[in-house]
């Protein structure tokens, strides 16, 4: 009987040779509540899926019989090189998915010479990812209460941080139906759930059993006990503000004396906005498809903000991103360089520190085998030569 399609569902990373079998071990060791969080999106899902199908219909226009046998994957970012074009993006709550997650993700982004942006719902002490060695990027929610943020950028700014990246997209929650069906109260899981939680005891043993549940850590000023999950998703979503503007962009630029991107951008007159109002890069994300549905892929839309900001300013895009090869085709598009959250948080989750390092080790083997088979040896000089549509 051939054993294709038949990955067996162990707890050796080692042994995945895709994203997607990295998803498989993650699915049997997480409860469903957890999985549900990192996997979900808004309302239909129809953005959550038309991320993935975007890139997929991006096809290759490849060139033969060129010198491949040494290839390169590095590319400038800010002024220095990156060992990848690929940034490990900002997503919360990582404590909930293994152990320490954050310091995880960020010891892996370390070992491979890429940046890693984290949350400012993270569980780890921004001063301590900073001290793994990380080229680390802080990303802020815009928080009706500034002093809270102004206080989170500085401590950005004391530990070294190289970036603040100013997520702009979240001011209003996007409706995710899956997550409020498990839970009876906010934070407080459903009996089915709570059953669920006692079938996987790897996790528990490993979030839970430690240091109970994970508490935020860079949330600013917060009063006593408001960093535990029940209270913070209560302030949290209070502390969202609906009147944010471009004015407070350049707030923030004001306050910042590195380098500053705005994350949230589809559009191309919002990138020559954060352009004009200081930025020094935009992330053109629509945050995974967990906010507004049927809206473009940012894969759609990267090529018209590149030519509307020029080449100077800094372009990431996200969202959807599983496969090396997608990262080459960000860069074809005109992205600098690509951020993915879900990808590395798959390997985190199936196996910790092993299981991102593996999700990354096969991005990069993926981005290498794609330069060799479109006949490009340096990624700096993969360009829109190499892609069409289907």
């Amino acid at each position: 009987m051939s054993c294709r399609r038949r990955f067996h569902h162990g707890t050796n990373p080692a042994r995945a040779q895709s994203i997607a079998e990295l998803r498989a071990m993650a699915a049997r060791r997480l409860p469903n509540f957890c999985l549900e969080y990192l996997e979900g999106g808004a309302d239909d899902e129809i953005t959550l899926s038309r991320n993935r199908k975007a890139l997929d219909e991006v096809l290759w226009l490849p060139r033969t019989l060129v010198d491949v046998s040494q290839r390169e994957l590095a590319v400038p970012l800010f002024g220095q090189d990156s060992a990848l074009p690929m940034v490990i993006a900002p997503t919360g709550f990582n404590g909930l998915l293994a152990d320490g997650g954050d310091r995880v993700l960020a010891e892996v982004a370390h070992a491979a010479g890429i940046p890693f942006c984290q949350s400012m719902v993270s569980t780890v002490a921004l001063e301590d990812i900073v001290a793994t060695g990380v080229r680390h990027w802080m990303q802020i929610y815009p928080f009706k209460d500034r002093d809270n943020v102004a206080a989170v950028v500085k401590r950005a700014e004391l530990a070294g941080s190289e970036a603040i990246v100013l997520t702009t997209d979240a001011s209003v929650f996007g409706n995710r139906e899956w997550d409020r069906r498990n839970y009876r109260a906010p934070m407080k899981l459903n009996l089915c759930n709570l059953i669920d939680v006692a079938r996987h005891p790897r996790w528990v043993w490993d979030v839970l059993v430690p240091r109970g549940m994970p508490r935020f850590r860079n949330l600013g000023n917060l009063p006593a006990g408001m960093d535990s999950a029940r209270n913070a998703a209560t302030w949290l979503a209070a502390q969202m503000d609906t009147s944010l503007t471009w004015d407070d962009v350049r707030w923030l630029r004001a306050l910042w004396p590195r380098k500053l991107l705005v994350k949230g951008v589809l559009m191309p007159e919002d990138a020559l906005r954060a352009r004009d109002a200081g930025a020094d890069g935009v992330v053109v994300s629509n945050h995974g498809g967990r906010q507004l549905d049927t809206v473009p892929a940012p894969i759609e839309m990267l090529a018209a903000v590149r030519e509307a900001v020029g080449p100077d300013m800094t372009v990431i895009v996200d969202s959807g991103f599983r496969r090396g090869s997608d990262f080459v085709k960000a860069r074809a598009l005109g992205a600098d360089a690509a951020m993915s959250g879900r990808a590395t948080l798959y390997g985190l989750a199936a196996a910790g520190h092993g299981g991102a390092a593996r999700a990354v080790e096969i991005l990069r083997s993926e981005m290498a085998r794609t330069l060799g088979l479109i006949g490009c040896a340096q990624m700096r000089e993969v360009d829109g030569r190499y892609v069409g549509r289907g």
